[in-house]
């Protein structure tokens, strides 16, 4: 119990302070076992950042995929706006010797947008200057989900709570088509960000999880604007319906 609860914590002590024109998203991993299952999510990160995502098996082997994020933060040294929209499709697939094992691949594309007002107060006259800088983007990416329902738990008041574990490996290529800073074009930058991101599921009950998610962002461009400033640190819930039952 002790170490979950740790878990949970590390999202408030690791969380970044960078700044970027891309904030991601946490991963959808929707976790399909068969046709007809339906998943949807919502997490928030300690920065405020809300991420929404749905999915849907429209075959045996075949998944659709929508997620959304959003962000707006009001600071004393900095205003920070951000919203992403994207959608996928790919392959699933269970496997192991009691199919508890599931591997997804995904690819997608999508949009966003970026304000950020970096604030400054003149310690003499307080007379306070601002610097503005606007940015929209479009997002391609493919992601690697693998998640293990092998049989563990979680004794927690008197209760057992299953546990799954999983990794996302997504991989993300952002393109600006319009940079502004305080309404003067500037210039338009793209990149390349690997994200590996770690999760784990605590289940409710059979429809709902509890999810914590963990990761990084490594950028393979050296930018100034589109940066890896920010890490993926989250706690949200999943409902699952539809899915096919763990063989005993």
């Amino acid at each position: 119990m002790k170490q979950f609860a740790l878990l949970l914590a590390l999202p408030l002590v690791l969380a970044g302070c960078g700044t970027s024109a891309y904030m991601p998203n946490v991963p959808n991993v929707p976790m399909f076992t068969k046709k007809g299952e339906l998943s949807a999510g919502g997490h928030v990160t300690p920065k405020g950042n809300i991420t929404f995502n749905t999915a849907y098996a429209v075959s045996d082997h075949f998944g659709v995929l929508l997620n959304g994020s959003m962000l707006s933060s009001e600071r004393r040294k900095r205003d920070l706006r951000h919203n992403l929209l994207e959608a996928a499709g790919g392959y699933f697939t269970t496997f192991g010797p009691e199919d508890n094992r599931i591997l997804e691949i995904y690819a997608g594309f999508g949009g966003g947008s970026s304000e950020r007002t970096e604030k400054e107060e003149n310690k003499e006259t307080g007379v306070m200057t601002y610097e503005r800088y606007d940015a929209n983007f479009s997002k391609y990416f493919l992601q690697v989900n693998f998640t293990s329902k092998r049989k563990k738990s979680l004794r927690l008041l008197n209760r057992e709570f299953p546990l799954n574990y999983g990794t996302a490996l997504r991989a993300s290529y952002l393109n600006m088509h319009d940079y502004a800073v305080n309404n003067v074009p500037g210039e338009l930058e793209d990149n390349i960000f690997l994200e590996p991101i770690f999760y784990t599921r605590l289940t409710l009950n059979p429809s709902v999880q509890l999810q914590y998610t963990s990761g990084t962002t490594i950028g393979l461009k050296n930018r100034d604007t589109l940066t890896a400033a920010y890490s993926v640190f989250a706690v949200g819930f999943v409902i699952n319906v539809g899915g096919r039952e763990k063989k005993n």
